[in-house]
């Protein structure tokens, strides 16, 4: 058997939207970053952290976008779940549902377009 060494890493998140400014607006202002126009018509970016770790991502035009969410689903980690639940609610996410899980409280969220998220805490049981 062969060994290869592998060195890749993520580097974007690309995910259609009926509104690619509108939804990378969402999305920035819940990480926080810096929104911007794509490198192709139409497409917007939110970009990674500036450390230049982490994942940048781009919103492509599509006419049927949240109708799946194609097996992929974001989760952000965060200390404080109640404030960082009632933020995101303010930029215009809906709440799904909410669940714990020893020892992650998860709470399910949907973007403006419907896709959904997870917003998780560690918690000591």
């Amino acid at each position: 058997m062969t060994t290869t060494t592998v060195d890749l890493n993520w580097a974007s998140v690309n995910i259609d939207s009926a509104d690619p400014a509108r939804l990378a607006n969402f999305w920035g202002a819940v990480l926080g970053r810096p929104v911007r126009p794509g490198v192709t018509p139409g497409t917007m970016t939110v970009d990674a952290p500036d450390s230049g770790s982490g994942l940048q991502m781009i919103f492509h035009a599509a006419a049927a976008a949240g109708s799946s969410t194609g097996g992929y689903r974001p989760t952000l980690l965060t200390d404080h779940h109640d404030a960082e639940t009632e933020r995101l609610t303010g930029l215009g996410a809906k709440l799904v549902n909410s669940a714990y899980y020893a020892p992650i409280r998860l709470t399910v969220l949907a973007d403006p377009e419907g896709n959904p998220f997870n917003l998780a805490t560690w918690q000591s049981e």
